[in-house]
């Protein structure tokens, strides 16, 4: 099965201004929020190719605090 999805590296650094992806072919995109940043990945890649953002651990803290933050979401 080949899989036209491009695995994209995840990281959340406060200083540069929230959460920070990379990947071999991609400028790297920084962005406030997930659904910010995958828009701007997209917008990077051809209509076909679709992403999954790979979240490391900071990343991943970062997501669930915020999840926390805002209950009845």
């Amino acid at each position: 099965m080949v899989s036209d999805r491009v695995i994209v590296g995840v990281t959340f650094d406060e200083r540069r201004g929230g959460y920070i992806a990379t990947a071999p072919g991609l400028v790297t995109v920084t962005a406030l929020s997930l659904g910010s940043l995958r828009k701007r990945i997209e917008a990077q890649l051809p209509p076909a190719e679709g992403i999954k953002l790979d979240l490391d651990r900071v990343a991943r803290r970062e997501r669930d605090r915020r999840r926390i933050a805002l209950p009845g979401r």
